[in-house]
């Protein structure tokens, strides 16, 4: 199961981010600047992010096992024909038709896992389909970036949708069937109704808005590293831009460890530490030194992936019901956060340089901080009512809140 989903977790980094790292080749190319060649990254995150909740009530009635295959399959197959768009229009086209189809991957796998994975191995178990993520993200730059050197952009993203079709047989053929899925199909009715409850969750709410804000400090910051990388004063050529994603290796360690973190400092301390390891990687960035640049890189990296496993893995826990809807929901903001945060960084760059793009990230940062910080209060407040009040009735949401926030949790 692990080893399936991990396949399954490169091929959805592979695919999704496989322009980013050829951007500056892009715009080179087809003559267009960074915030217009920035759209084939933003076109199919934000398309995943439309399309994750309707897919996911889709996996309710045919099982998370089969979405999973459907999605990754076809969008392996349509990553095939990604390296013959004739012109940028096509391939923005194309890469949000990716992005739709990978859409039923990421909300299913969160709910396969709380189905079937014992409830203290959770955070580990996606905290390795996290470290897929990271391992494909990095793989596919680096694999493009050289490539692309050697052959041009195009042959770069025929050698990702090689490397996609591969870990879609690897996924197909290693993932077991699931022994505790029941069908749950429900109408558009129960599913607004479903959406609606997971809504108006405190908890629930902040942990999509954290993710959403982490997602879009990593969305701005990778979309216009290359550029940065590339002009003055460091002019690094195209392949060793793509092996910078080397850094993503932190990401895979980050991820994973993400449990043991928790068990030490609770989650909302992870998510502290998590902000603050982010904060400073965007601070060093903003040096003119090639090494500060790749040490805040990996800082960034660090905390971003610690941060994501953390929030995800609380949001599979929390749902006591409609589990595929409340992930959806969690990926739906989180991919947002990416394509909002990628289109943002590339105008903050266009207008401003990479301060500009470091500005933008602070304040996202600075932002999951003040709600981790209210999650904070709320538990306190809800600590001190119980003391006072201990026959009180629980309001709505409150098991689950004061669960998951609790110092210990």
């Amino acid at each position: 199961m692990n080893l399936a989903l991990f396949a399954a977790g490169v091929a959805t980094f592979a695919l999704l981010y496989c322009t980013q790292a050829l951007l500056p080749a892009i715009s080179a190319d087809l003559g267009v600047t960074a915030d217009r060649a920035s759209w084939t990254v933003s076109a199919a995150t934000g398309a995943l992010a439309l399309a994750v909740l309707p897919l996911s009530a889709l996996s309710e009635r045919f099982g998370r096992r089969t979405m999973m295959t459907a999605s990754l399959s076809s969008a392996a197959l349509v990553s095939v024909a990604v390296p013959f768009a004739p012109d940028l229009g096509w391939l923005i086209a194309l890469r949000a038709v990716q992005g739709a189809a990978l859409a039923g991957l990421p909300a299913s796998a969160m709910a396969y896992l709380a189905e079937e994975v014992r409830p203290k191995a959770l955070v580990g178990a996606i905290g390795l389909f996290v470290a897929g993520n990271s391992i494909g993200g990095m793989s596919g730059r680096i694999l493009t970036g050289w490539v692309s050197q050697a052959w041009g952009w195009r042959a770069a993203l025929a050698a990702v949708a090689v490397l996609a079709v591969a870990a879609a047989v690897t996924f197909r053929l290693l993932l077991p069937p699931a022994r505790h899925f029941t069908p749950n199909p429900q109408g558009p009715r129960a599913v607004a109704r479903t959406v609606a409850g997971h809504l108006a969750d405190p908890l629930l709410r902040r942990l999509y808005a954290v993710g959403a804000l982490f997602m879009t400090v990593f969305g701005a910051v990778y979309t216009v590293i290359g550029y940065r990388l590339v002009g003055a004063p460091f002019h690094l050529p195209q392949g060793v831009v793509g092996s910078i994603f080397l850094v993503y290796l932190v990401g895979t360690v980050s991820s994973a460890t993400a449990g043991r973190v928790v068990g030490r400092l609770g989650r909302r301390g992870a998510l502290y530490g998590a902000v603050a390891t982010t904060a400073a990687g965007l601070l060093l960035t903003a040096t003119p030194w090639l090494a500060a640049v790749l040490l805040g890189l990996v800082l960034i990296t660090a905390g971003f992936f610690a941060g994501h496993a953390v929030a995800s893995s609380a949001v599979s826990r929390t749902a006591r019901t409609g589990r595929a809807q409340a992930s959806a929901l969690y990926q739906t903001t989180y991919y947002l956060g990416s394509s909002v945060g990628g289109a943002l960084g590339a105008v903050a760059f266009h207008a401003m340089g990479w301060s500009g793009t470091v500005s933008l990230g602070l304040v996202a940062v600075l932002a999951a901080a003040g709600i981790t910080l209210l999650g904070t209060r709320a538990a306190r407040a809800e600590r001190s009512a119980r003391a006072a009040h201990p026959s009180r009735p629980l309001g709505h949401g409150g098991p689950a809140d004061r669960a998951l926030t609790a110092p210990d949790a």
